[in-house]
């Protein structure tokens, strides 16, 4: 199986914008065109394009849908999510043009929902984001933008899901997300042996093309590249050709 490089944009009132940890209040906003953004890493070869609507995963609506759509057109496939809720949802993205739809907080909370949609849509259209926090000494999987505690874990839910037909795993620490302080090695190690037909993506923490090297022998399949990419810290050619 390829490893795919991925660049992100996340988006907060249509503009692009990264937060630190998750936190709504530790916003850098980047740009207010997001096209422009898109049609750079096109050009520079990217084949995927991630994208996270913030307003949705914290209000549960497809707030910058529109924007979305625009994103399409920059010529990658796209894979978004951000306040996906409903079947509905799913097929507004669909629509949109959107390859695979990310499913976070109801993938915690409903997966037997999220299940069903598998079923019917086909698994290689869903990317299943388990974002998780190291509490207690359990993987938790805080939910709604990571503002909401759920009670199921990281052990408990990607296996379940990789019994269901699942294939797209998207997991970040969320202690690392816009830290640039590398991802967590432990994390997808683990990921790697406990849930090995599921395809990893690392999130969280990307810093250098020595972290993406290091990814992908701790067995992830794909990277997402956000911060990193947007502070110029290494270019998206240089991040594809590792």
């Amino acid at each position: 199986m390829n490893f795919e490089v991925i660049p992100a944009i996340d988006l907060r009132n249509g503009q692009v914008v990264r937060l630190k940890q998750g936190d709504y209040a530790q916003e850098t906003q980047y740009s207010s065109a997001p096209h422009d953004i898109a049609a750079r890493y096109a050009q520079a070869g990217a084949r995927w394009l991630h994208v996270v609507d913030l307003d949705g995963a914290r209000a549960g609506d497809l707030a910058n849908l529109s924007v979305i759509e625009e994103l399409v057109k920059a010529g990658m496939q796209v894979q978004a999510g951000g306040g996906v809720r409903s079947g509905e949802d799913v097929l507004r993205l669909f629509n949109a043009g959107v390859s695979r739809v990310v499913v976070g907080s109801v993938a915690i909370r409903e997966p037997e929902r999220v299940a069903e949609w598998l079923s019917k849509h086909g698994a290689e259209r869903f990317t299943i984001a388990l974002d998780t926090r190291r509490r207690d000494n359990k993987w938790t999987l805080p939910s709604a933008g990571w503002i909401e505690d759920e009670t199921r874990t990281l052990d408990e839910l990607a296996p379940w899901y990789a019994a269901h037909g699942a294939r797209h795993l998207l997991c970040t620490d969320i202690e690392r997300d816009g830290m640039l302080a590398g991802f967590n090695l432990e994390l997808y190690q683990h990921l790697a042996q406990t849930v090995p037909q599921l395809a990893v993506q690392a999130s969280g923490g990307v810093r250098s093309l020595d972290d993406i090297r290091a990814a992908r022998e701790a067995g992830a399949r794909g990277v997402i590249l956000g911060r990193a990419l947007l502070e110029g810290r290494f270019t998206l050619e240089d991040a594809l050709a590792c």
